[in-house]
Order: C-alpha cells, then structure tokens, then sequence
C-alpha cells in the first residue's frame, strides 16, 4: 500500500482484439476511411477494374471487387493479421515505398470493428478461396472469376459508442464518393463503378488524364482551367489550375475540388497547399479559392509518406525545395495572359503526359542538385523590363500599316472611352473592354515590384513640396521608418509642429495625388511595418501605393495614351487581374455581338 493508501497500478499487456480496435481508430474514421484503405490495396494488386457496392452509406454493407493478381490460398489468413503486408520487406523498402499501402494493418484494423470476409483467386489457381475474419473460421473454396473481393458488414457492431458518431446515410455515402473521386483521379486508366443501395450511381471507364479530369470535375472547370506543365530536375508538376477570373468563394464544393497527389497518392499536405495559396495571392479577390487538380512527381526516396496512418500526409527531403517548385511553376502559368493574352496555354499539355511517370512503383527521375529547383523562375530580360514602361510611340500611319500586314495585337486597338472608366478596343476575334483604372493599377503594381527588387526605386522631386496636416501617429512612422520610405522613393520629412513635407514620390507613381499617396503608405508602415523578408506584407504596401498611383476613374485619355494602355497590359504579367484578383479586361466575340442583335436569324 501506498501512504494514500490506493494500490500501485500494475502494468499488463493488453489483449490483441483490443490493441487492434486501438489500431482502428486511427485508420477507420468512417466508412470512407475503410473503402480508401480497400481501393489502395485493389491498385496495388495491379487491378484494371474495380466495383464498389455500398448499402446505408457503407456503414450496413462494403463490397470492392478488382481483377488484381489476387492472393494465394495459404497468404489469406495472414492478410488478416496486423503488420503483415506484401509490400515492403526491410527499411530499405520503407524508404523507398512506391506502393498505396504498405503498413499491413487495414484489414486487421476493418477486421476488429466489423465483419469482415476476404475471397480471392490467385493467378493460376483452379478456383477462389474465401475467409472469414472470425477468429474460428477456416478457408473455404469460393466460385470468383479472377481478382479478390472484400466485403465488410455491420461497421462498428461491436463498439457501438464508435457508431453514434457516424452521420447520416447521406454524408457518409458523399464521403465515399469523394475518396473514390480522389483515387479515380489518380488512376486514369483504371475503371472504376459505384453502386449505393442496388443503384449504379457512378461509372468512369479507362480513360486518358485529361477525359478522367472532365469526367470528375465536369466540363466547367476543364473550360475554365489552365494547364499546368514543369520539370526541374527530379520534380515534375503536372494538372489543371483554375484561371483566377473563375474562381469561387469560400463553401465546401470549391474547396472539395482542391486535388493535390504526390507520385499518384492524394495529400492534404500544409506545404503545398501554401505554396499554391502564395502562387494565387496576387491573382485572387477576396477570399475566393481556386479549384485545381495537380499531380506532383518525385523521387520517392525524397519524400516520407509514412507520417500517419491514413498515409494523407506527407514530408520532404528538400521541403523548401518543393515549396519554391511548386510556386513558381504554378506562378508562372497564372501571370501568363488570358485567351488572347501574352502566352496561350497548350490544351493538350495534360493529356501527352505518360501516366506511368507519376504512377510506376520505384520510378527513378534524373538526379540533380537541390539549386536546380530555383532555376525553373525566369527572369525577365532587360529589354522585356524596359518594354514593360514604354508607351506606344508610332504613328496612325505606321499602326495601320502593320494592322494591314499582321495580326493586330492580343488586345487590339483603342476605339474609344465609355464614362472615363473602360476602354473599348477592336482586335482580331471583336470587342475588348478594358477597366482601366484596375488594368494601370496592376502594371503599376508590377513594375514597383521588380524596381523594388532590382533595388532602382527611382524618385521625382516634387517642383512644389506638397505640406500637410499630420497626426502625431504619422509623424512618429515618418521617422521611424525614414529609411524605409527613401527605399521606396518618397521624401518625407517634418516641416513644423503637426506638418509634414513631401519632398520627392517614386517615379511610377509621380502622376497620382502625392498627399493621399503619402498617407495611404503611411498607414500601412504604421501597422505592419516593413521587411523584406515579409514579401506578403511588401506586397501588399505595393499594391496600396500602385492603386493610389494609377490613373483613376473618369479621366478622359486621348488614344495613344490608351493604345500604350493595352501595350503595357500585354507585356505586363499577371495584367488579366487587379492587385484585388478582379478581372482587368474581357472580349466579346463577333458571334456574341451578332447574338445579342439576332444577326442571321
């Protein structure tokens, strides 16, 4: 006895059936945690066509059929027990895993929760054999075609505290569809059929990736996606990625078609969601969110996939590495221009991808030096720098003459102005309108940028210092971030008790009102400061400075001044979009125009 006179406790094994059913809260969530763990384990079989039948949303029956390679006679009792697998043999293996599964405790996971019976036929046996999970049942001769079939019934009969959490019939029938979406992505040519409660509710034949893409995330998002092709040593991004202008809001259906796999496995992985979210930040309004699916392969040495026992989670070798990949190249395809743009997207980038590269077990991309990530970023040229500020300087004569020769540019030529706010302009295919303010705030934006980071901010004196009323607050950030804001361009200084001076503005932005310009900035340095290692929070004092410099609404422009407009526009990157993520500029096509007049009807 002890001095509070209670018992030592004493230390005992705990029984098998228990450790398994500790085993299967973390693998067995729900019913679509068991038919994930079952689709992984039908692929790795090499099966070619897999069915799922589900009853009460999984929970009252699961039943998945492939035609793998099956399981021979004498291995199915052991298929049954925790920790046995075929897949890796030593941690050599594990490190190097290139297969769905590899823990070996699914189905004893499954098994200790829910009834469980497992019926296979090997390649080259005589006919299938079937087991039960009951701890007394013996392997019986079964009639089966080829392939193997787990059924599952009564999930949680055992532990019915386990089973109030479930949802309804419905959400967990949703959930399912979403796994097997996830993995029918990730496995094009592999069939795939859903059948919920007797009724064929899903059916995705073998497929090339761009049709099983459309067949999953619908003609919509394939209309309204960019594609997504890079390779930068052993790394290699591959997808769709929606253009920013369609993006939706925040709800659960946009963010359920967020698709990101690593060497064909569906992840939920912090890191490339982040750098997929920086890659977007420029580009996006508001909270709206971008759906995409994206297929990321890499050496599989390099990357941990056994974080957690759902396998959803993942670790890099070279995490800023794949960080910095992933964001460039994904950055790049979003500053390209919109149809008729800069650059076009090549529709069938996608689908010439051989599926086998993201998908062979043990597949080993060429070797290369971590530095080869960051080589992917292209740097602008110095003439593309300097063409970015240059106005359209040619004369009607000359412009018509290369109108009449050549195409006319992406974005045409001015026509006119509509209410000092839009720009009408004709090019090849019909109408451009133009948001001007939102299309010079973005050139703005961008050339502020790159001047910041070559370190050639270059600042206008003012002909007449601009004097103004200032807060103490104001005046305090004035001189606390004095070498901050020379940096930037301004010159800005006290004049007197509760006055400020501006003395010089950035060259890019001389045309704005300095004073609204020196406040805004202000303002912002005042609540979060400065750094350049902060890019978001540089950006975005950027971006606050380039929307008080452009040009603003109702400012009537003579033509030349809006022709260098849509030049500036067309060698400016990210120009589709405002500093805010709306859209700069749209088209209507002559068809369109046609329509709305009901010309040819």
């Amino acid at each position: 006895m002890t001095e509070c006179g209670a018992a030592v406790p004493r230390i005992a094994r705990l029984p098998d059936v228990l450790i398994s059913q500790i085993a299967a809260g973390e693998v067995v969530e729900r019913p679509a945690s068991v038919l994930k763990e079952l689709l992984e384990n039908a692929l790795d079989a090499g099966s070619t066509a897999i069915t799922v039948q589900l009853e009460a949303g999984g929970a009252r029956l699961m039943r998945v059929s492939d035609d793998g390679c099956g399981i021979a006679r004498e291995d199915l009792a052991l298929a049954l027990t925790r920790h046995a697998t075929s897949k890796i043999r030593s941690l050599e293996d594990l490190e190097d895993v290139a297969s769905m599964g590899f823990r070996g405790e699914a189905l004893a996971s499954v098994a200790s929760v829910a009834r469980l019976a497992l019926t296979s036929r090997a390649r080259g046996d005589a006919h299938a054999w079937r087991l039960g999970a009951e701890p007394d049942a013996k392997v019986e001769p079964a009639a089966l075609m080829h392939g193997s079939v787990v059924e599952m019934r009564d999930l949680y009969y055992n532990t019915p505290a386990r089973r109030k959490f479930l949802k309804s019939e419905g959400t967990e029938y949703g959930h399912c569809v979403d796994v097997l979406k996830r993995i029918a992505l990730s496995r094009p040519r592999v069939a795939f059929r859903l059948a919920h409660n007797g009724r064929m509710s899903l059916h995705f034949p073998k497929a090339e990736v761009l049709a099983r893409v459309r067949a999953v995330l619908g003609e919509t998002f394939i209309g309204t996606a960019r594609h997504v092709a890079a390779e930068a040593g052993m790394l290699a991004l591959s997808g769709l990625a929606q253009d920013p202008v369609f993006t939706g809001g925040t709800d659960a259906g946009h963010a359920r078609n967020q698709y990101a796999f690593v060497n064909g496995r569906f992840v939920r992985d912090k890191l490339l969601a982040h750098a997929i979210r920086e890659a977007y930040r420029d580009v996006l309004h508001g909270s709206r969110q971008p759906a995409y699916c994206l297929f990321l392969s890499i050496d599989p040495a390099a990357v941990d996939v056994n974080v957690h026992p759902a396998k959803t989670e993942v670790r890099f070798r070279d995490a800023r590495g794949v960080h910095q990949f992933v964001f460039h190249a994904l950055q790049q395809v979003l500053a390209a221009g919109r149809e008729g743009g800069t650059q076009s997207q090549t529709p069938l980038a996608i689908a010439a991808v051989d599926d086998r590269r993201f998908y062979q077990p043990g597949l080993r991309m060429r070797e290369t030096t971590p530095e080869a990530y960051f080589r992917f970023t292209r740097e602008a040229t110095e003439d593309e720098r300097m063409g970015a500020s240059l106005p359209d300087t040619r004369t009607d004569a000359a412009r018509d003459a290369v109108a009449t020769d050549d195409a006319p540019p992406p974005l045409g030529y001015a026509l006119a102005q509509l209410s000092g706010i839009y720009i009408l302009a004709q090019n090849a295919t019909g109408l451009v309108l133009v948001d001007m303010h939102a299309a010079h705030e973005r050139i703005l934006y961008e050339q502020l940028k790159n001047a910041l980071d070559q370190r050639a901010m270059g600042a206008q004196k003012l002909l007449l210092p601009a004097a103004f009323k200032a807060s103490p607050l104001e005046i305090d950030t004035a001189e606390n971030h004095a070498a901050t804001l020379a940096e930037l361009g301004f010159e800005l200084g006290l004049a007197g008790p509760g006055e400020l001076v501006l003395r010089a503005v950035p060259c890019l932005l001389q045309g704005g009102d300095p004073v609204k310009l020196a406040r805004a900035l202000l303002a912002e340095l005042e609540e979060r400061g400065f750094s350049q290692r902060m890019t978001a929070y540089r950006n975005e004092l950027l971006a606050t400075m380039a929307c008080h410099g452009a040009v603003r609404a109702h400012r009537q422009l003579t033509l030349a001044e809006m022709n260098a407009l849509l030049r500036q526009m067309e060698s400016t990157e990210r120009s589709g979009q405002c500093n805010h993520g709306r859209p700069t500029w749209t088209t209507l096509s002559l068809a369109e125009l046609d329509r709305l007049f009901l010309r040819g009807r």
